[in-house]
C-alpha cells in the first residue's frame, strides 16, 4: 500500500522508479518485473502500489487442485503499457483490467541461487495508463499444489497435506498460491473467500465475517482491514475446532486448533493459548497497545516443523509453545505493524521478538533479560550467534542465529547503553511512528540517537555491522 523505498531499474530502456513517483513523461513503459530487494531479487514488480487483494480460492483436498480469482487493485506509479504481478507453478486463464479482456504472458521460474525462484504474469493492458490511476485486475487461475521449498530448502507456501494445507509465506511463498507484488514494503488489505470441502475449516487472517455450507462445500469469508505484507497472508485448511477469546479492550481472539493433534500436543497447546490475553496484555504495557484488529493462532498438525507470525492469526506447526507464543505475539507489533523495508532489516523482526520472551521470562519470574544477555553472550567465539553481521546477514542466513538472538543482544546492550526512561521511548516511538508502515535499521538508529542524544555510531557498527563477538567494553 505504501512503499517508502527508492530504487531504480533498467526496463526494456527505460527508467522504472520504486516507491517515489518518477518525473511524468510522455512515453508509456513496462512496469520492472523484478523488485528491489537484493536478497530476493525475482519477487517484487515495479510501477504499481498493490491496494487491495480480494481473493475466492476454492481447494479440494482429495486432489489437491485449486481454483481461484483474484481481484487486484493497484495504483500506478508511473504510466504503464504493461505490468507483472509474482505467480509460480499455477496456470492462468484469463486476465481482464478495470472489466476488459487483457492479454498475458506466464513466465516460468528460474533456478539462479540453489533454489527455485521468480515465476510471473505480465499483463499487457489494454489501454496505456498515466500514473497516479486506479487499476482493477481480474485474474483466473489455479492448479495442483505441492510442497514448494525456499532457499534455505524449508517448505514454504501453500503446503499440501492430505488433510489440507499449511499457508506459511516468507519470505516470498505468497506467489505459490496467488498473483501478488511479493515485496515487504507493498502492503495491502485483504478479503479472502475459501471454499472447502464440507467438514474443513479455512482460516486466514483478520475476522471472519461468513461461513456457509452448500452441496457438500463450506464457504469461509475472512476480511483482514489492517494493512499487511504478503508474506504474512494465510488461508490454511485442516480439521480444526474454531474458538474464541477475548483480549485486552474487548480484542477478538480466534483460535484454529486442529482435531488430529496428539494428547501431549493438545494440552501444551490449550495451556498456551489460554495465556494469550495475559501475554497480550504484558506486551501492549511494553510496546503500546496492540496494534491490529483481531489475534489468535492457527495450530496444525503437520511436518513443517516452525512457526510464522501470519497477521493477526500466527501459524504453529505440531504444537504451539508457550515461549513460540509469546514470540509470534510480539511480531503483531514488530513485524508485522511495523516491517521491515528489505529482508536485510529482519533482525527488526526477530531481534525484538526475542527480546519479548526474555521480557516476558522475567515477569514471570525467570531469568533477568540481562541475565538472558549473559547466556547469550556466553556463547564462543567460533558459534553460529557471530557468524555474519545481524544486519547484513544475506539471504540464506536471514533465519539464523545472529538475527535472533545477537539482534535481542543489540537491544539489551542498547537498554544499557541509554537508560531505561530513553529505551522505552524508542521501543514505543518506534512502533508508533511506523504502523502500518515498513522502516529500516537505519531509521531506527537515527531515532535512538535523536532520542538519547548520544552518537551510537561505534556501538551499532559493533553489533550490526559487524561480525564476531563485541569484545567486552567495545561498545
Amino acid at each position: 500500500m505504501k512503499r517508502r523505498y527508492y530504487s531504480t531499474l533498467a526496463v526494456a530502456g527505460a527508467a522504472v522508479m520504486f516507491g517515489t513517483t518518477p518525473a511524468l513523461t510522455s512515453e508509456y513503459s513496462p512496469g520492472s518485473t523484478t523488485g528491489p530487494d537484493a536478497y530476493f531479487e525475482q519477487a517484487g514488480n515495479g510501477g504499481y502500489d498493490a491496494q487491495h487483494y480480494d481473493l475466492k480460492l476454492k481447494y479440494d483436498t482429495a486432489t489437491k487442485l485449486l481454483t481461484a480469482t483474484a481481484d487486484i487493485t493497484v495504483k500506478t506509479t508511473q504510466a504503464l503499457e504493461s505490468l507483472s504481478l509474482d505467480l509460480r507453478d499455477l496456470s492462468v486463464s484469463a486476465v481482464r483490467v478495470n472489466g476488459v479482456p487483457a492479454t498475458f504472458v506466464k513466465t516460468p521460474p528460474i533456478t539462479t541461487h540453489g533454489y527455485r525462484e521468480g515465476g510471473e504474469l505480465i499483463v499487457t493492458l489494454p489501454s496505456p495508463v498515466r500514473r497516479h490511476k486506479t487499476i482493477e485486475l481480474s485474474i483466473d487461475y489455479g492448479g495442483t499444489m505441492g510442497q514448494p521449498r525456499d532457499n534455505t530448502n524449508t517448505r514454504y507456501g501453500f503446503v499440501a497435506f492430505a488433510d489440507g494445507a499449511f499457508v506459511a509465506n516468507e519470505a516470498e511463498g505468497a506467489a505459490t498460491w496467488y498473483p501478488v507484488n511479493d515485496v515487504i514494503a507493498d502492503k495491502a488489505t485483504y478479503d479472502f473467500e475459501i471454499t472447502v470441502p464440507e467438514g474443513k475449516t479455512a482460516v486466514a487472517n483478520g475476522l471472519l465475517e461468513s461461513q456457509t455450507t452448500a452441496n457438500g462445500w463450506t464457504t469461509f469469508r475472512w476480511v483482514a482491514k489492517d494493512p499487511m505484507t504478503a508474506y504474512l497472508t494465510t488461508a490454511s485448511i485442516g480439521d480444526y475446532d474454531l474458538t474464541t477469546q477475548t483480549g485486552p479492550n474487548g480484542l477478538p481472539i480466534i483460535n484454529a486448533v486442529d482435531r488430529k493433534l496428539t494428547a501431549a500436543a493438545r494440552n501444551t497447546t490449550n495451556a498456551s493459548l489460554a495465556r494469550q490475553p495475559e501475554i497480550i496484555a504484558f506486551l501492549s504495557s511494553k510496546f503500546g497497545p496492540y496494534p491490529l484488529e483481531a489475534a489468535g493462532a492457527i495450530v496444525d498438525n503437520d511436518s513443517v516443523g516452525y512457526a510464522l507470525e501470519t497477521q493477526t492469526r500466527p501459524i504453529y506447526s505440531g504444537s504451539a509453545g508457550l515461549g513460540t507464543v509469546v514470540h509470534e505475539l510480539a511480531h503483531q507489533w514488530y513485524g508485522n505493524s511495523v516491517s521491515p523495508t528489505n529482508w536485510s532489516d529482519i533482525w527488526l523482526n526477530e531481534g525484538f521478538a526475542v527480546y519479548a520472551t526474555w521480557m516476558w521470562t522475567e515477569h514471570t519470574g525467570g531469568r533477568t533479560t540481562q541475565a538472558s544477555f549473559d547466556a547469550a553472550y556466553a556463547a564462543g567465539p567460533t558459534s553460529a550467534r557471530w557468524a555474519v553481521p545481524v544486519a547484513a546477514p544475506g539471504a540464506t542466513e536471514i533465519f539464523g542465529d545472529a538475527v535472533y538472538q545477537k539482534g535481542a543482544m543489540t537491544l539489551q546492550a542498547l537498554r544499557v547503553k541509554i537508560g531505561e526512561k530513553d529505551f522505552w521511548q524508542l521501543m514505543r516511538r518506534w512502533h508508533q511512528q511506523n504502523r502500518y508502515e515498513d522502516a529500516t535499521t537505519a531509521s531506527f538508529i537515527a531515532m535512538a540517537e535523536k532520542l538519547s542524544k548520544q552518537d551510537l555510531t561505534n556501538f551499532f557498527d559493533v553489533w550490526l555491522y559487524t561480525a564476531g563477538k563485541p569484545a567486552a567494553g567495545s561498545w
